[in-house]
């Protein structure tokens, strides 16, 4: 363990210094805008406000495959928030997100925008609108709707606990990596006992569980997030490799994972989507630019 000494809590906690670590320069213990800066507004009735973070590109990807299902009203408009830059506190973002977080949809295809915010609520309200990959009633919908929020409530022991800990954190702390490893670990099991039976996370179809739980958990399992692929071993969760695997191979998650994608390969940057031509249109420009 650390030789460092012991932290001691005050009794109140005050905000007096930097929190340290890659986003210190956003995290506030306040919310609401910090500056006024209005959202720019498409042609297409879904305008999504967003980054392509494991969250973000749950929504991305949906939208890819409710377009290549033939749901002509999920056209969208993606356009780019850059949370290093604090874009999320402005004063539009959060009429359409209070809670500051990226994605936020607004979606004005009725007589009066709606607002949805939360990944889990976006991909709900999008399958329900368009009657997809979401079951209708009874025992299916409730495993798909289990499998969902378990990784609404899962996620953040991933992310924010030993993604922090292990990537983003100032300094290593044995305990606190140890700590979110370990039930990091615990839930790759739980997927891959799951996929052991099952072909896809809620059962034989393809839902808002797989498009939920894909960016985070077929992230890890291919050594994308964190890069931590050989810290946490997944290479022994032989079912979650074949789910990602599966799943990584299907063209709309593929141009959803390149919407609103600022770093990696510049091949597979779209930062902004505001028709489904802009991937033909990225290609010749990389291709362009390469000769």
């Amino acid at each position: 363990m650390s030789d460092t000494p012991a932290y001691t809590p005050p009794r109140v906690w005050t905000w007096s210094k930097p929190s340290g670590g890659r986003f210190a320069s956003i995290n506030r213990p306040v919310a609401g805008p910090t500056h006024e800066k209005v959202l720019p507004v498409g042609r297409h009735p879904l305008q999504l406000y967003s980054l392509a973070t494991p969250n973000g590109v749950k929504v991305t990807v949906m939208l890819e495959e409710l377009l290549a299902a033939g749901h002509a009203g999920a056209e969208y408009d993606a356009w780019l928030i850059r949370i290093n830059d604090g874009d999320q506190f402005g004063s539009g973002f959060v009429d359409v997100n209070p809670n500051s977080k990226i994605p936020a949809l607004l979606d004005r295809s009725g007589p009066e925008p709606v607002r949805v915010f939360e990944s889990g609520a976006i991909l709900l309200h999008l399958a329900e609108r368009f009657g997809a990959f979401v079951p209708a009633g009874g025992a299916a919908r409730a495993e798909c709707l289990s499998w969902l929020f378990w990784q609404m409530g899962s996620a953040p022991y991933l992310g924010g606990g030993f993604g922090h800990f292990y990537a983003y954190a100032p300094e290593k702390i044995e305990y606190a990596i140890d700590r979110f490893a370990m039930e990091t670990k615990r839930q790759l099991d739980v997927l891959n006992r799951r996929l052991a039976d099952s072909r896809f996370v809620a059962g034989p179809d393809y839902t808002v569980a797989d498009i939920a739980i894909w960016p985070w958990y077929g992230a890890l399992a291919k050594g994308w997030l964190y890069e931590a692929g050989e810290f946490l071993q997944v290479q022994d969760y032989a079912h979650v490799q074949r789910w990602a695997d599966e799943i990584a191979a299907r063209p709309a998650v593929r141009r959803g994972r390149m919407v609103n994608r600022t770093w990696g390969d510049l091949a597979g940057q779209l930062h902004e989507r505001h028709d489904a031509s802009d991937f033909e249109t990225m290609t010749e420009d990389r291709r362009a630019a390469a000769r």
